[in-house]
């Protein structure tokens, strides 16, 4: 029991190291076949270091053999899944990775104008249209579980723990937070745009995606509600309409 006691210290401190490190750490083990965020990020990370690979969201051939070429590199097991050793090296290279130097704004020309901002790209919609039907059945599934704040399960749920929860059942992982979720799938220019399947977000406690849910069609969408738990609600509600921040792509046409 002493030998336990002393452990315990060390067991804690290395739980919060894991649960407090980046994204790519947290994210599950990843072979052909998988599909989603974490797929992309992985992609963008490999052909960032140069390595031939489609940045689709799709763990396909292209990227298999990209993760084999990288495994190589790094002298890691070659075995074509990312398992956490896999995401630790890419992590490091991608942060040791120099940005192209620019000249200092004192250092340019005068006659030379400044660069224009460039502006973040979209990640890629990744949901197949065939899959939207399942997700949309998963979700209906749980009509009336609970809200519970930070859930994350059927015993009950906040909006983004519900969306997450939702597509990881059909095999698709996504960020856990719904200003991360956000970032996924491109933006849609009008509510008249969505289609059955896409996120829908709203700006509600503060500035910004801090809530979301899963549109149906028809102007409804499927979320949690903080008082009455998953239900379904239409965008011109005279709660939500006020309130709506955006929609995002990420049904693949």
């Amino acid at each position: 029991m002493r030998i336990k006691r002393r452990s315990f210290p060390f067991l804690l401190a290395l739980a919060l190291a894991l649960l407090l490190s980046g994204e790519a750490l947290a994210a599950p083990m990843l072979q052909q076949g998988s599909e989603g965020h974490d797929v992309l990020i992985l992609q963008q990370g490999l052909k960032s270091l140069g390595y031939e690979v489609e940045t689709d969201g799709v763990f396909g051939y292209s990227t298999y053999r990209a993760v084999i070429a990288f495994q190589r590199d790094e002298k890691l097991t070659i075995s074509g899944k990312v398992d956490r050793g896999t995401w630790r090296a890419l992590k490091k290279r991608t942060s040791e990775k120099k940005p192209t130097a620019t000249a200092k704004p004192e250092e340019r020309p005068k006659d030379e104008p400044a660069p224009a901002a460039v502006k973040a790209p979209e990640s890629a919609p990744f949901l197949p249209k065939k899959k939207v039907d399942a997700i949309i059945k998963t979700a209906k599934k749980y009509l009336g579980t609970k809200y519970v704040f930070g859930g994350t399960t059927p015993k009950g749920f906040d909006c983004s723990g519900f969306v997450q929860y939702v597509f990881k059942q059909n095999g698709f992982t996504l960020p856990r937070a719904a200003d991360e979720q956000y970032k996924l799938g491109q933006r849609v220019k009008k509510r008249a745009e969505l289609e059955p399947g896409d996120l829908v977000f709203f700006s509600t406690y503060e500035k910004g995606a801090s809530h979301c849910g899963i549109y149906l069609g028809k102007n409804q969408f499927i979320h949690v509600s903080s008082s009455k738990g998953v239900r379904v609600d239409n965008l011109d509600d005279s709660y939500w309409k006020p309130r709506w921040y955006g929609g995002k792509h990420i049904v693949k046409k």
